[in-house]
């Protein structure tokens, strides 16, 4: 099989232009003479344009298709660039090509000065209409990344600085931040799991796992579907440890047979709410706290000013009840 560095040594050093060499050619090839007639052209060409070779030969390259081939960045290409470069490798042009649609093609051009035969240029096109899709998505994917990261290491900064170290041992304010910090990042990975979206449900189980003592300790009532960006999953996760710690330090899961009941609903309004519910039942008696601990700050923190939500606790003697709503829509 000849590819287009073994073309080229043939014509440059004149032997005869033979249209079987042309055709071994894997890739669309044209052969234009100095005023960018085609000379030639190969098989692989006239199948990817799906065109024949009468309505080809002949032609100046710009008269193709009725025209359509009149491609602004392709006659910058041979009129402008090669002249004055000599050969141009992989130049990008993207056009609505007629036959074959929207591509976008990858184009080397070469020109060969013959004594006796004047200037030849050679023309190969490749499709990198895939690999181009590819770049754009992993760009698309390098701005979250870079955007998820921005957002999960202020969270981390946050969280060194504002878990409360004085009067507790290193021990403690070890586990404090350590979990917290495993909650977000559990839900950084779900976010990248999902394409950038987290599912609220499993948000809630991986979250609220490690904290069921027994099967019955929590119980979760499904909502309907609801998919998180990654800032929401992250503060969201935040939140729901922080009433999960709490709860088995102090509230329900702090005593055999006590239970936290969490439930979620959609409100529909002109900004879809998502309201969730936290309930604490069977464990020591409740009386409102004499000074807000960090924990309910951060609570605080996550969904008022992270998720521009509201956070309503009300401490029933039965037990605490939480009261989050989050708008759905940035």
């Amino acid at each position: 099989m000849v590819h287009l560095e073994d073309l080229y040594r043939i014509l440059r050093t004149g032997h005869v232009q033979a249209q079987g060499v042309v055709d071994t050619v894997p890739f669309p090839l044209l052969v234009l003479d100095g005023a960018l007639c085609i000379e030639d052209v190969n098989r692989a060409f006239l199948r990817t344009f799906k065109v024949n070779r009468d309505d080809t030969i002949g032609k100046r390259i710009y008269d193709l298709g009725d025209g359509q081939w009149d491609i602004p960045e392709l006659r910058r290409l041979l009129t402008d660039v090669i002249p004055k470069s000599t050969a141009v490798i992989d130049y990008k042009v993207e056009h609505d090509f007629p036959g074959i649609g929207k591509r976008t093609m990858l184009v080397t051009a070469r020109t060969i000065n013959q004594d006796d035969n004047g200037t030849t240029m050679l023309v190969s096109f490749v499709d990198a209409s895939d690999r181009t899709r590819r770049e754009v998505e992993f760009e698309i994917l390098l701005g979250e990344l870079r955007h998820r990261m921005k957002n999960l290491l202020g969270l981390v900064r946050a969280l060194a600085n504002q878990t409360k170290a004085d009067g507790v041992s290193a021990e403690a304010y070890r586990e404090a931040f350590l979990g917290r910090l495993t909650a977000i990042v559990d839900a950084n990975d779900q976010g990248f799991v999902g394409g950038g979206d987290g599912d609220l449900a499993e948000l809630i189980a991986r979250t609220l796992e490690p904290f069921a003592a027994s099967p019955n300790a929590i119980k979760i009532d499904k909502g309907p579907p609801v998919k998180l960006d990654s800032k929401k999953l992250m503060s969201l996760a935040l939140a729901l440890h922080e009433l999960a710690t709490n709860a088995l330090k102090y509230g329900a899961l702090s005593k055999a047979g006590g239970q936290v009941h969490l439930l979620w609903e959609v409100e529909e309004a002109e900004t879809p709410r998502l309201r969730l519910t936290w309930t604490e039942s069977g464990g020591p008696r409740v009386s409102p706290p004499t000074s807000r601990g960090f924990g309910s700050q951060l609570i605080q923190l996550a969904i008022a000013y992270d998720l521009n939500g509201k956070v309503e606790p009300t401490y029933a003697a039965t037990g605490l009840m939480v009261e989050m709503v989050i708008p759905l829509t940035t």
